[in-house]
């Protein structure tokens, strides 16, 4: 007899990143076409190397950093992480308004995991970043689909309908994933405002702030002086120092959310992994030109997008930002048919827009995301050109 399966986790789809590697490895290429991996959102390249030889010698003459730490992370990085937001939104964030985690889905789950419990609802805006959706289903948490607009923007007042006594938080993630649009900061301000109005947590993931298209602050949440009764922010330190393997990310809220997060991060993992934290501290320190660098690249692969797609004109733009270009496919079939065919008769692997909506939500099977940022200028026109030939 087979051991039982908690039914919430059995409930719960697939990794959809784990499902295309199986594509991967049941699909022969093309002959003499090279892949073209453009289904996961995660820097291929190492950290620079000034940053690998600090870390190095960190590893070799640093003993505390293979011991246990503190559960809510080292003190000089949430000081140092403190300083760095208060400069980039021109607000006042304290070192104890700060918590690093084992990477940003972490500081999701547990953020999470303080706010709702078995029952209650969180709202989501649709297409949603799955690993969201799948750890609300896993904790029994209702999972409450937010539609957006042909522009990917959510509305507040419709997010407001959706709001029962059940409710709990509103999550958002800007630059989207998957769709890569940019929130303007007035309709943050809106949802922050409706989030306060009704006593719920605004959970903002900025895990690709670092790569914004605008040069001042994203938005001014953190300028208002109570920011801490509504805003629980999240970020990652994995897309702007290449540090993904070393999972760190962090978490921005009231002193007394992180002393409930402490619980729950203590229980999970005991702290964030030393090495993670101490690269995390020494790219806040020494890597502000070469971050801008990275984001100047950035924004030239997606302009390099944008153009090809001007001239690919049935395939339709919806949303194109930091890492991600979501876009509606021009085929008679649906998205996971057609991601399949891209593999099979192109050499390109993209995810179908139905790994990031409800089930049985038509709207996914027109759409693909496109995560470009590990793809050169070359590798997109390469792309444009694999697409185009496609009928």
């Amino acid at each position: 007899m087979p051991l039982p399966l908690n039914p919430a986790l059995a409930a719960t789809s697939a990794p959809p990143v784990m499902v295309a590697r199986r594509w991967l490895a049941e699909t022969p290429l093309p002959e003499g076409v090279a892949l073209l991996n453009l289904s996961q959102a995660a820097p291929i390249d190492p950290p620079p190397q000034a940053l690998r030889t600090a870390l190095a010698q960190s590893i070799a003459d640093n003993p505390a950093i293979h011991l246990y730490g503190p559960v809510l992370g080292l003190p000089e990085l949430r000081a140092a992480l403190a300083r760095r937001m208060s400069t980039i939104y021109g607000g006042t964030v304290l070192p104890d308004q700060v918590a690093i985690t084992a990477g940003c889905n972490q500081a999701f789950c547990a953020s999470i995991a303080a706010l709702a419990a078995p029952g209650d609802e969180v709202i989501l805006p649709k297409p949603w970043y799955f690993n969201q959706r799948m750890w609300l289903r896993m904790q029994g948490i209702k999972v409450v689909p937010l539609a957006c607009g042909p522009d990917l923007l959510p509305d507040p007042d419709n997010c407001a309908a959706l709001i029962t006594s059940r409710s709990r938080a509103i999550v958002l993630v800007t630059p989207n994933n998957p769709g890569g649009v940019e929130y303007p900061p007035d309709l943050l301000r809106r949802f922050a405002d409706l989030a306060a109005r009704h006593g719920l947590a605004l959970v903002l993931d900025e895990t690709y702030r670092d790569f914004h298209t605008g040069d001042g602050a994203p938005h001014s949440l953190f300028t208002d002086p109570g920011w801490e009764s509504v805003l629980i922010h999240l970020y990652s330190f994995s897309k702007a120092y290449r540090l993904t393997g070393h999972r760190t990310g962090a978490i921005a809220a009231a002193p007394r959310h992180l002393a409930e997060v402490e619980k729950f991060l203590d229980t999970v993992a005991i702290c964030p992994p030393g090495p993670g934290q101490v690269a995390a501290l020494w790219g806040l320190n020494h890597l502000d030109d070469w971050l801008a660098g990275e984001r100047a690249e950035i924004l030239r692969r997606r302009q390099a997008m944008l153009d090809g797609f001007a001239v690919l004109t049935d395939w339709q733009v919806m949303g194109c930002g930091a890492y991600f270009a979501y876009v509606r496919h021009p085929f008679d079939a649906a998205a996971p048919d057609v991601a399949r065919r891209l593999l099979r008769e192109a050499g390109v692997l993209m995810l179908p827009g139905t790994m990031f909506r409800p089930e049985g939500d038509g709207a996914g099977t027109g759409e693909m995301r496109i995560a470009f940022a590990n793809a050169d200028t070359d590798q997109i026109a390469t792309l444009m050109h694999r697409l185009s030939a496609l009928r």
